[in-house]
């Protein structure tokens, strides 16, 4: 079910990109040189890769190969482009409902994510190209394949999809703690977008801004927070209550 997800070699990943071949992270060894690594490297600045520079020893974990200084993850889904995809739902559904993730970081919560999102009617799913998770095998696994069915939209920055969906009537709203308003003072039945925040710190403070409105889960026991992905269930399924 998942096409091969590696490719190792300073030039077969240059080619890879040019063939624009979906590179989801690409790991460079530190400190190396040489005129083709930065051939490498300033493709990938023009062509905003996500890039980590890491030690020898991590490349060789992830490749027994001749790896000359270079990993490169494949994603094994084709991402879509955001206003194509949006182009396409519009002439369908008078209410599209989009989920937008904020740099969440766990590969599984992002495949529970994915899952809930395609039992729920969700339109389609907006990543960030740097700082999140990536869809690997285990989101795969934890999707329960929801995450071939389920179109998802890499931007360059979380801010560009909302300036695209506010631009087009889409409402956006946040789910944060930092509001008075619960997910049952706000309409869900009209175009929205959910952005979720990362597991950590959430919704960025500069994305939360831009949000049209804002809204929160009641908790009533002393932990002060839900999992994101059960968090996400809960928003979801109440747009989809709204909505029936």
């Amino acid at each position: 079910m998942e096409k091969s997800t590696q490719i190792f070699g300073i030039r077969a990943i240059i080619e890879a990109i040019n063939s624009n071949e979906a590179i989801d992270k690409l790991f460079l060894q530190k400190g190396l040189q040489g005129d083709l690594f930065k051939e490498l490297e300033q493709l990938i600045k023009t062509k905003r890769l996500n890039a980590s520079y890491v030690p020898v020893e991590k490349l060789d974990k992830l490749t027994k190969n001749n790896h000359q200084g270079a990993v490169a993850k494949i994603a094994p889904i084709t991402f879509q482009d955001l206003e194509t995809l949006y182009e396409s739902v519009i002439t369908k559904k008078d209410k599209p409902i989009f989920l937008i993730l904020d740099q969440l970081s766990d590969v599984r919560n992002f495949g529970a994510i994915i899952r809930t999102a395609e039992c729920t009617g969700v339109d389609g799913i907006i990543i960030q190209k740097k700082g999140g998770a990536p869809v690997n095998g285990d989101t795969i696994k934890t999707s329960a394949g929801a995450v071939f069915k389920m179109p998802i939209c890499k931007v360059d920055h979380v801010k560009d999809a909302l300036f695209f969906f506010q631009a087009n009537e889409v409402k956006v709203i946040a789910a944060t703690e930092k509001t008075d308003q619960t997910i049952y003072d706000i309409s869900f039945n009209e175009p929205c977008a959910i952005i979720m925040g990362s597991e950590g710190k959430g919704i960025n403070p500069s994305v939360l801004k831009l949000a049209n409105e804002k809204a929160k889960l009641p908790l009533l026991g002393e932990i002060e927070s839900l999992n994101v992905s059960v968090a996400c269930g809960a928003f979801l399924y109440e747009a989809l209550r709204q909505r029936l």
